[in-house]
């Protein structure tokens, strides 16, 4: 039975329209899981400690995608209820055109301190070329990374979370079997890792593309756009919790691993990192359920 975001929601409802979120959020969590566990026992301790050392900076970055998929779709969302769908539309371009902009600013950015951030965090000799290899793939990969977190939100606004499940299964598959290949057969260490990573995220991507632009009976249609300044603010200020939370998770992970690399070495970064990777696994759930619910529930401020 097919949910409309229209439809008066009771308990039973929400809880069938989320569940796919919910079920992607897990599965992602369960992907890095397997990331993790394929770099610790093919490349290394050392390796595994520096892809848990960068990677909350890389998160910071990422917190953007995740301000504007859910502020832009709730503010999309409230667009569409209004019975302005080419309005909506044009939202929806205009923050996707502007995200990739964003993105690959930061891209350009971030590769070039790249290196003096691994340093900061503590990153001693072993570690440091392998944290600057994985931090710069990826962020080669940043435009994807943040359209990834985006799109998902925006195919609940379209009403098709499921396919937005069915896309991470894809994904997270691939990242496993790239995991394998990458790193097991062809011994590619942590830029296989990244890799593999960067082209699970980059299929992602283009399925949502491909499916906004020649879908005929999709919601949501990526169009021309011109820039906008107060939805692009409405979006921003809706979304800022999103990105704050995922801002202080990763600065606090930053932190511990600073002191961890200063009083227990790569190894207490080893330790720290598997505990957060169960950690992951559980918070996926509310994380799933917030962007599930967010086009439905969630008021734009500033309106």
């Amino acid at each position: 039975m097919k949910i409309q975001l229209s439809e008066h929601f009771t308990y039973k409802k929400l809880i069938k329209f989320t569940i796919p979120t919910i079920i992607m959020m897990i599965f992602t969590s369960i992907y890095g899981v397997v990331d993790g566990i394929f770099v610790s026992n093919c490349v290394g301790s050392d390796a595994f400690a520096s892809v848990n050392l960068i990677m909350p900076a890389i998160m910071i970055l990422g917190s953007i995608g995740f301000m504007f998929g859910t502020g832009g779709s709730a503010l999309v969302s409230k667009t569409i209820g209004e019975g302005e769908k080419e309005k909506a539309n044009r939202y929806f371009s205009m923050l996707i055109y502007l995200l990739v902009i964003l993105g690959l600013i930061l891209t350009f950015i971030g590769i070039i301190f790249i290196k003096p951030i691994s340093n900061i965090l503590g990153a001693d000799e072993n570690m440091l070329e392998n944290c600057v290899t994985y931090g710069r793939t990826l962020l080669i990969f940043l435009v994807p990374f943040l359209l990834q977190n985006t799109f998902q939100s925006f195919l609940i606004v379209a009403e098709k979370p499921t396919f937005g499940l069915i896309i991470s299964i894809v994904s997270g598959v691939l990242n496993m079997f790239l995991d394998f290949l990458l790193i097991y057969v062809f011994e590619m260490g942590v830029f296989g890792a990244a890799l593999a990573t960067g082209i699970s995220q980059a299929i992602a991507v283009i399925i949502p593309i491909i499916y906004f632009i020649f879908n005929k009976s999709s919601i949501l249609k990526l169009s021309k756009a011109k820039f906008e300044g107060k939805a692009i603010w409405k979006s921003c200020m809706n979304g800022s919790s999103e990105m704050v939370t995922n801002l202080s998770m990763s600065l606090v992970n930053m932190l511990f691993n600073m002191q961890l690399m200063k009083y227990a070495g790569a190894n207490g970064v080893v330790a720290f990192g598997i505990i957060m990777y169960v950690g992951f696994i559980f918070s996926g759930t509310y994380i799933g359920y917030s962007f599930g619910t967010a086009p439905i529930i969630r008021i734009p401020l500033w309106c």
